[in-house]
């Protein structure tokens, strides 16, 4: 017994005190404040309408946590955004993740805590446990919503899209369709990096507005299309290319085998599907994000779920391709790939 520590027990148990510490920052707005110049303790709590008490508990406890820079002590130090926060957590960065953040902060955060009822009940715990609405209908009826959940997904997906730009050799094709495509972000990076390739864009009407406005936005309107596509009722288009970001872990094994399915029958003989995602190590012992979105999934919609490369290479075979590999993106994040 005196060799054991509860160290790593206690740290985790507590876990959600750092991770809520961040995501009321960035609710707050409190790194695109700093981004405007350094303040000390007062001055922030007046900037984001916070009482005297957070002062300065709040910010000195953003500093232990590497999340801020502090110069100098006591009442006139003044605090500034790290590198790390200044890039991917000030709204006026074009690198800005905050979307997903907020997301946690706002949906996922309380949903988490109903994780042992999921556990019993294998039902999804967010805020349409008692509608029998699917969660989709709600997130793409409601535009504030909608908003939300598209900067989500641009935010937890930038990093890995920009690696598979610079990673996967596209020279040999010349034509992409990004399934649930979102607000285009796959497709605007892939069409600025490889001019060899013309992309769609395909996802729900309420979403392609939103892509089309900000494929225009990029400049890009010559090269990329959005469309309307439901991936329940509607065949993909024949491209080269089929990709779908964090598409399959939404769903059951029926929906994930027929998306897949889909995908085949899309691509031309040589074509390869491109599932971006959280991929568990075929012995699920490392990678703990994925298992982690796995239950998340399980919060969400109930029967989704994460896969391992081993599950993703069986499911493809089956249904007529010839040979998968996994390439590694950001993070705990791979790109899982079936060639035709």
């Amino acid at each position: 017994m005196n060799d054991l520590n509860p160290g790593h027990i206690l740290q985790t148990a507590t876990a959600f005190f750092p991770a809520k510490v961040l995501l009321s920052a960035t609710e707050l707005d409190l790194f695109t404040k700093l981004s405007e110049k350094p303040m000390n303790g007062v001055e922030l709590c007046n900037s984001l309408g916070l009482h005297p008490r957070a002062n300065p508990d709040f910010f000195d406890t953003l500093v232990a946590l590497n999340f801020l820079l502090r110069d100098g002590n006591g009442s006139d130090a003044t605090y500034q955004n790290t590198p790390e926060t200044a890039a991917f957590l000030n709204k006026s960065s074009p690198a800005y993740i905050g979307g997903f953040l907020e997301m946690a902060n706002a949906r996922l955060y309380h949903s988490w805590g109903d994780l042992t009822e999921a556990l019993r009940t294998g039902k999804a715990q967010n805020e349409l446990k008692n509608s029998d609405k699917p969660l989709f209908d709600a997130i793409y009826d409601d535009p504030a919503r909608l908003e939300q959940f598209i900067d989500a997904m641009t935010g937890i997906q930038i990093g890995n899209i920009m690696a598979l730009a610079e990673k996967f050799d596209f020279s040999g094709y010349k034509t992409l369709c990004d399934v649930g495509g979102s607000g285009a972000t796959l497709a605007r990076a892939i069409a600025l990096g490889h001019p060899n390739i013309i992309c769609i864009s395909a996802d729900l009407p309420a979403v392609t507005a939103i892509a089309k406005k900000r494929i225009a936005d990029s400049g890009l309107s010559d090269r990329i299309e959005a469309i309307d596509l439901d991936f329940f009722r509607d065949c993909f288009p024949k491209v080269d290319i089929i990709t779908m970001g964090n598409i399959l872990h939404d769903w059951n094994l029926d929906v994930k085998k027929m998306l897949i399915t889909k995908a085949f029958e899309a691509l031309p003989s040589g074509g390869a599907f491109i599932a971006i995602e959280n991929i568990i190590d075929d012995e699920r012992r490392e990678n703990a994000f994925g298992l982690l979105m796995s239950l998340n999934m399980l919060v969400e919609t109930g029967d989704g779920f994460d896969y391992t490369g081993a599950d993703f290479d069986g499911w493809c075979k089956e249904v007529g391709f010839s040979r998968t590999e996994i390439l590694p993106l950001a993070g705990p994040t791979s790109a899982a790939i079936a060639y035709k």
